[in-house]
């Protein structure tokens, strides 16, 4: 994604939230379905797909190692696969715009193939550490040649045959984890992840699916250790994206905190790695209704009709942090809406996002009224009980999709509007979500 002009937006206070939704499909799984898509033999279809910058920058950086990938007009996506091991040496450095997942997971994919790959990204990935995955990586072979702090630009020579290894992941960390996995599907014998926390487990859902030879053992203390018997042969997949559950997110804490909604947000994906945010807000009082739960491709899926509640403070196990890692943003502006104090520790990861999600938040809060104490490793918030925040701040949002939305639906229960200073950088994971929100605004004024 190349810089774009600044497009700040202003959100006030807004009616009743009414009506039904459905949002783009999950970031996490259309990542892994274009990956390993191109890995496999054969034509693969995927529908649902998150069309968002991030998901197309894998998509161009997988087209440019040799697949064939077309989107066709009824919105499923063709991709013609290279087979593991198949990978063609790009012509140019692939961009990877403010895609973390893309380079991360996609330096696993190069650091067992014979080719070398450039990873650039704009200015906001390329602050971000790729320490964590050059570690293991260069373990299995690949030679890894990064900006100072582990940055990108960085050039991944890869190593075929690489060497397999057991690597123990130092903190929680589904990235890191896929990399590893996603290396392993070229390395001959077995790779193994052990993961002391269990982060998202969507690479093992859908390599599995793919027909890669996996298994998952659990210690009796929890510890994950998960083997990929590498070499492996693909068999082409078609693939229902589920909805995205951070993207649902902002809506159903929108709902939950504007007085008089009742939304139900459609096809919802809820993978137990990744629900963290539903238990938490109903475990805060919110009223979060599921519907028609079934399976989708391996994944569970649900409808959720969510409706305005009385928010509870309450203090998060840190052990949820893993499964909602992406939610605490909006979670916090839930709190400050809630009666009582919200306490979060074990936040540490949140300072290695797009931005600085911590500090950025507590100084976005109270900037528009919120009472907020910021720690190391989290915040403690103390609500208003219901009652409008004043507002009136113009937020910086640091280029971050997830601060940008936060702020937006804060503006919904401010006296005064809100302004974020950019929501540009919203179309890398929800470009429709502006008209979702104002559909459900016009909602409530239908007769």
């Amino acid at each position: 994604m190349t810089d774009h002009p600044a497009s700040p937006r202003s959100f006030s206070a807004s009616l009743p939230l009414k009506g039904r939704i459905a949002i783009p499909g999950d970031k996490s799984i259309s990542h892994r379905a274009l990956m390993l898509s191109a890995l496999a033999v054969g034509e693969s279809r995927v529908t649902g797909l998150l069309e968002g910058h991030d998901v197309l920058a894998t998509a161009a950086a997988m087209r440019a190692m040799g697949a064939g990938i077309e989107r066709r007009d009824d919105g499923e996506w063709r991709i013609h696969g290279v087979g593991v091991g198949g990978l063609l040496q790009p012509r140019e450095a692939l961009d990877m715009g403010n895609s973390g997942t893309s380079t991360r997971l996609l330096m696993g994919l190069v650091a067992s193939h014979p080719i070398t790959a450039t990873f650039t990204g704009d200015a906001s990935l390329s602050g971000r550490p790729m320490g964590r995955v050059i570690e293991p990586l260069s373990q299995m072979g690949a030679d890894i040649g990064a900006s100072p702090g582990g940055r990108l630009p960085l050039m991944v020579r890869g190593l075929a045959p690489a060497i397999p290894l057991a690597y123990r992941l130092p903190m929680a960390s589904a990235q890191v984890k896929s990399a590893v996995l996603l290396a392993g599907l070229n390395t001959p014998g077995i790779t193994e992840v052990i993961e002391p926390v269990p982060t998202r487990d969507h690479s093992e859902r859908m390599l599995c699916g793919f027909g890669a030879d996996l298994e998952v053992e659990t210690d009796a203390d929890g510890t994950r250790h998960i083997r990929i018997r590498g070499e492996a042969e693909l068999k082409p997949q078609t693939i229902v994206v589920p909805g995205d559950p951070s993207s649902a997110a902002f809506f159903i804490v929108a709902a939950l905190i504007v007085p008089g909604s009742d939304i139900t947000v459609a096809n919802v994906g809820l993978n137990p790695t990744r629900a963290g945010l539903i238990e938490i807000l109903q475990a805060m009082g919110g009223d979060i209704e599921l519907l028609d739960a079934r399976d989708v491709g391996g994944e569970p899926v649900a409808d959720l009709r969510v409706r305005h509640s009385a928010l509870k403070g309450i203090d998060v196990d840190p052990a949820v942090a893993p499964s909602m890692i992406d939610e605490f943003p909006i979670l916090f502006v839930a709190a400050a809406l809630a009666e009582g104090r919200t306490v979060t520790t074990g936040l540490d990861e949140l300072r290695v996002k797009e931005s600085d999600r911590l500090s950025v938040m507590a100084t976005g809060l109270k900037a528009i009224g919120a009472r907020v104490e910021e720690s190391e490793d989290g915040l403690i918030i103390d609500g208003t009980g219901g009652d409008p925040l004043p507002g009136g701040a113009t937020i910086a949002g640091h280029l971050d999709h997830r601060i940008c939305m936060s702020f937006a639906i804060a503006g919904l229960v401010s006296t005064t509007p809100v302004t974020v200073d950019d929501m540009a950088p919203v179309a890398t994971s929800f470009p429709d979500f502006e008209v979702l929100l104002a559909g459900l605004q016009g909602a409530a004024g239908a007769p």
